[in-house]
């Protein structure tokens, strides 16, 4: 299993950037899949994006794409979000999740999740 803390989430105002971190430590972290949900207040959580540790594949949302960029670095145990022109409807709460197989879109494939850090897009 591996353990993820999220960091880099903060207020900015629409058309910014934020860099979101999570920091991952397991024995077995090299193997896991890793995706980004959100989940804005009143709303379910959803899928962002996600990154296969054993391959190239990349997926994000529909809402997402051109703007956000999800990446890894194994040899740091890190996966990054860099988000650009960010609009306020991105406002949530952002948590990193870790599967141990698959990763894509669909929550169940996650087992670890991180506590979360909250992105404000707001003028």
């Amino acid at each position: 299993q591996v353990q993820l803390v999220e960091s880099g989430g903060g207020l900015v105002q629409p058309g910014g950037s934020l860099r979101l971190s999570c920091a991952a430590a397991g024995r077995t972290f090299s193997s896991y899949a890793m995706g980004w949900f959100r989940q804005a207040p009143g709303k379910e959580r959803a899928f962002v994006a996600s990154i296969g540790w054993n391959g190239v594949s990349t997926s994000y949302a529909d809402s997402v794409k051109g703007r956000f960029t999800i990446s890894r670095d194994n040899a740091e145990s890190t996966v990054s979000l860099q988000m650009n022109s960010l609009k306020p409807e991105d406002t949530a709460v952002y948590y990193c999740a870790a599967a141990p197989r698959g990763g894509g879109s669909w929550y169940g494939t996650y087992t670890t999740w991180g506590q979360g850090t909250q992105v404000t897009v707001s003028s």
